[in-house]
C-alpha cells in the first residue's frame, strides 16, 4: 500500500469520526424541548455506560477484543494506549455534556455545544485535508475553519432576546474555542474543553456586559 493510499485511508477514518461525531449535535437539539433534570439523568445514565463499556476494553482482554472488531477503527492513536488507558472520544461527548448541562443555562450550553460539535468536525477535516500553515499547534487553517464556522453558529442558536451584544458574546465564544482547540492537543480532550472554554467565556460576558439579564429561554423548559 503506498503512502498517500495509507493516507486516504486514515483521511476516510477521520471523516467517519466526524460524522458520527456530527450526531452528537441531537444532544443541545433535544436539550432545547426537556428541563434540565430529564437532560441530566439521561446523560448521567448514557454517560455511565459508555465508562463501563470504555474501562472494560482496558481491564478486560475479552471485552476488548469484541470493542475492537466493531470499533476499533474509529479510535485515534491514544485512545488505544495500553498504559495510559485514555477514554474515547465519544465518551468525553457524553461526560462533557453531562457536566457542562449541570453546569451552564442553557442557552449557553446549546451554543457552546453546537460549537464543538460543529466546529471542531469541520476544524479536524479541513486542517487535515489542507493545513499548511503552523499556527500554536495545529494549521491554521483548521483553526480559522472553527472560528468561522463557530460564528456561523451562532447566529442560528437560541438567544435570550436577540441583543446585538448577545451576537458579540457568542462571537468571542467562537474565538476562545477556537485557540482552545488548537491547543487542546496532548493536553485535555478537546470534547471537555472546548464547551467548557466557551460557556464560560459566554456566561461571563453576559455577566459584565449585560448583568441584569435573566439567562433563560422565554417559552422553554428550564
Amino acid at each position: 500500500m503506498t503512502q498517500i493510499d495509507n493516507g486516504t485511508i486514515l483521511y476516510r477514518d477521520e471523516l467517519i469520526r466526524k460524522l458520527i461525531h456530527l450526531c452528537s449535535l441531537s444532544i443541545p437539539v433535544v436539550y432545547y424541548f426537556i428541563s434540565v433534570n430529564t437532560a441530566a439523568a439521561i446523560l448521567a445514565v448514557l454517560t455511565f455506560i459508555a465508562l463501563i463499556i470504555d474501562l472494560s476494553r482496558h481491564f478486560y482482554p475479552s471485552a476488548g477484543k469484541i470493542f475492537y472488531k466493531f470499533f476499533g477503527f474509529l479510535l485515534r492513536t491514544h485512545e488505544v494506549d495500553k498504559k495510559k488507558k485514555n477514554l474515547n472520544g465519544a465518551t468525553y461527548v457524553l461526560l462533557s455534556a453531562l457536566i457542562s448541562i449541570l453546569i451552564f443555562p442553557k442557552v449557553i450550553f446549546i451554543t457552546a455545544f453546537s460549537i464543538l460539535i460543529v466546529s471542531d468536525s469541520l476544524a479536524a477535516l479541513i486542517g487535515r485535508k489542507f493545513g499548511e500553515n503552523k499556527f500554536l499547534l495545529k494549521s491554521l487553517e483548521g483553526t480559522l475553519t472553527f472560528f468561522v464556522s463557530a460564528c456561523i453558529v451562532v447566529f442560528f442558536t437560541p438567544k435570550v432576546a436577540n441583543f446585538q451584544v448577545e451576537f458579540i458574546i457568542g462571537f468571542a465564544g467562537a474565538f476562545v474555542g477556537a485557540i482552545v482547540e488548537n491547543i487542546s492537543f496532548g493536553l485535555i480532550d478537546d470534547n471537555l474543553s472546548i464547551p467548557l472554554s466557551v460557556g464560560f467565556t459566554m456566561w461571563g460576558m453576559y455577566l459584565l456586559l449585560l448583568p441584569h439579564l435573566e439567562l433563560t429561554l422565554p417559552g422553554v423548559a428550564g
